[in-house]
């Protein structure tokens, strides 16, 4: 009986362990691509197929081959200020020029092979160079993205229709001077030209500059919208009914559970493993 309560107590308690945040450096592993971090979040043991995906692009000024500097904002930063995401949370890094939405699906799919996961609710978000990036990816594959946020960005793609086939949030503040408010204009002007803007949201901050949209990556709204999100939703209408604005950047950090802690940071998979899979 002794032998049986042991037994059971160490089921217990390597369950807890496996249920911990785990942030893991994936580095060289797809030739020719990015580099990236993979965070697996605190119920990841027991959502597994249920967790969706999160994938966040930086902008310029993070570029390089240090993947410790995409950590200095985003959704990993969020995490360790509090905020709990709920998802796996893929953050690669650019060493240098345009996002490649091809490189990105690359990241993906080498994730989607080692990791349980919602493949029907995948979400971009990204800003300046990574708003850029946000709409190249989801304009460029549409089917495979959820929902879609572009914060301060605007797009290379010279086809922006597939920016209509999802849920899609702009958001840009009129006093941008690295990357003026017209970029992302321009692009919801042509898909209200098209009519091809049903599943759009755009939302210009007054008097907000290049850095401001920054707090975003820290509020619950953020992460509420996105997740409410699928593949599978019929015709894939967009949730309007949450706003974020001024007064929510200013409150950004306001509900995040304070000395949360970071991440465990591992190498290779974690301690968490499943036929098929390594985690």
């Amino acid at each position: 009986m002794k032998k049986i309560l042991l037994m059971l107590l160490l089921l217990v308690s390597t369950m807890q362990a496996s249920a911990y945040d785990f942030l893991r450096a994936v580095k060289d592993s797809i030739p020719g691509g990015y580099n990236f971090w993979v965070y697996t979040p605190i119920d990841y043991f027991y959502s597994q197929e249920q967790t969706p995906v999160i994938i966040f692009l930086h902008g310029a000024s993070l570029c390089g081959r240090n993947l410790e500097r995409v950590r200095r904002y985003g959704p990993l930063d969020a995490i360790v200020k509090g905020r709990q995401i709920d998802a796996l949370t893929i953050v690669p890094q650019n060493p240098g020029g345009a996002w490649s939405p091809k490189k990105i699906m690359d990241v993906l799919d080498w994730v989607k092979s080692r990791y349980a996961c919602d493949t029907t609710r995948v979400y971009v978000l990204g800003m300046s160079l990574g708003g850029y990036g946000t709409m190249d990816v989801c304009g460029t594959y549409p089917d495979r993205i959820a929902a879609g946020m572009a914060l301060c960005g605007g797009t290379s793609l010279k086809d922006v229709s597939g920016l209509g086939r999802l849920p899609f949030w702009i958001i840009h503040g009129t006093a941008d001077r690295a990357v003026p408010v017209s970029k992302s204009k321009t692009v919801v002007e042509s898909l209200k030209r098209d009519g091809n803007d049903t599943r759009l949201l755009y939302d210009w901050l007054n008097g907000a500059n290049h850095g401001a949209p920054a707090r975003i990556f820290y509020l619950r709204k953020t992460y509420d919208w996105l997740f409410s999100h699928s593949l599978l939703d019929k015709d894939r209408p967009v949730r309007r009914d949450l706003t974020i604005g001024l007064d929510d950047l200013r409150r950004a950090y306001g509900d995040v559970r304070r000395n949360a802690g970071a991440p465990e940071l591992i190498e290779g998979p974690s301690v968490i493993k499943g036929e098929g899979h390594e985690y």
